[in-house]
């Protein structure tokens, strides 16, 4: 989940407006503004799951704890430096031995309900697909790279069910925390939640230096180097197995846009990815790679920003849309909110708000075809079909001319 409103009913002035709050990192809350509740007399809390990927490969990911030693943090204050959480996800082997990992920390998760103002006790955090630590399971082709930036107020477990889907059919996927507008824990402890203050709102550019960095740990994990500021092992094989040449990144919503800066100004990114970014502030700048956009909410023909992103893309380009969804449809909260729904009293007309129209199941087989086929495509040479142009398998979405 994160806490990013869906928005399927509002008017042009209420997108806009959503636009630049992501735009600026403003709080954008999921529900109504006020303190989660405790629900007296409540049943246990609901054990979320998530889908498994369809991949042929087990998944294994690692936590980095990843420290910019040349941008400053002036939120920590003076002698500290910008903090970063990420993980790598990769096709596994030798599984059995290692545990599977959580969703996200259970403090973590305690914070972002309160933010969503939804009872703390509701829900029981979610097992991913992935075994912690697992060695790389690499059979001598170096794995193609693709990062994630989440949206705003949001962290990098929100879209785990596009990310253990391309690990499993063979990628290298890592995943960040945009630190203050992010709910993170540190190896020490710290929980850290998005800020409220203006003063240090982050915006696109903010988390696009944030994926340069990340980039600059790829190329030093594929060097053999250990980016972790801990020291902690890492899997067996990973560093063998990185390609540094053939990178992708997508994101959602401001990590969206932010994938889109990071591809102007970053020639490593060969192929991007936007769920439903507003492009926002207007990007400047011509692209000739690869770009992908999934709309929902941030449509051309709604938002002109994205209009004229679309006519700055001189490489491949594709703008596809699926009925019923909203700007969260994309990502995990398609599958975590139905199940909370009950256990929390959701009417069905808050569900819809918060999800749209979208079946669940049908949302979840989106997310795992289409990025994989783009990013198959893009990084691997393999064009399949699927992106060719309307497909009987699915139905509800349209390739946008």
């Amino acid at each position: 989940m994160s806490t990013a409103p869906s928005t399927g009913r509002d008017t042009l002035t209420r997108r806009r407006l959503l636009g630049a709050a992501l735009a600026v990192g403003a709080a954008v809350p999921l529900g109504v503004a006020g303190p989660a509740r405790a629900v007296s007399g409540a049943p246990a809390p609901v054990r979320l799951t998530l889908p498994g990927p369809t991949g042929p490969y087990p998944v294994g990911t690692v936590a980095l704890h990843l420290v910019d030693a040349a941008r400053p943090d002036p939120v920590a204050g003076p002698g500290h430096h910008r903090e970063l959480m990420a993980s790598v996800w990769y096709p596994a082997r030798n599984v059995e031995r290692y545990p599977l990992v959580p969703w996200m920390s259970a403090g973590a998760l305690r914070e972002l309900l309160v933010a969503a103002d939804l009872p703390v006790d509701a829900a029981q955090v979610p097992l991913t697909a992935a075994h912690r630590s697992a060695p790389v399971r690499w059979s001598g082709r170096k794995l193609p790279v693709v990062v994630f930036s989440h949206g705003a107020h949001s962290h990098r477990a929100d879209h785990t069910v596009i990310v253990q889907e391309l690990a499993s059919h063979g990628y290298a996927v890592v995943t960040v925390d945009h630190t203050y507008d992010a709910f993170t824990e540190f190896p020490d402890g710290r929980i850290l939640t998005p800020l409220q203050d203006p003063e240090h709102a982050m915006g696109p550019a903010d988390f696009a230096a944030d994926i340069r960095f990340v980039l600059g740990c790829v190329d030093g994990l594929a060097a053999g180097r250990n980016p972790d500021a801990d020291g902690l092992p890492l899997p067996a094989g990973l560093t063998d197995a990185i390609d540094p040449r053939r990178i992708g990144m997508f994101g959602w919503s401001k990590g969206g846009t932010a994938t889109a800066r990071v591809m102007l100004d970053d020639p490593r990114v060969r192929a991007g990815l936007s769920l439903d970014g507003p492009m926002l502030p207007a990007l400047t700048g011509d692209l000739d790679r690869p770009f992908m956009m999934m709309t929902a909410e941030f449509t051309r023909t709604r938002e002109p920003s994205v209009a004229d992103f679309w006519t700055r893309l001189h490489g491949w380009r594709l703008d596809i849309g699926a009925e019923g969804a909203v700007h969260s449809s994309y990502g995990d909260n398609q599958v975590l909110i139905p199940q909370l729904a009950e256990a929390v009293g959701m009417s069905d007309e808050e569900l819809r708000d918060r999800i749209g129209t979208l079946a669940p199941a049908r949302a979840v087989r989106i997310q795992q075809a289409y990025p994989l086929a783009f990013f198959d495509r893009h990084l691997r040479n393999r064009p399949g079909h699927l992106l060719d142009g309307p497909s009987r398998a699915f139905p509800e979405v349209t390739f946008l001319p």
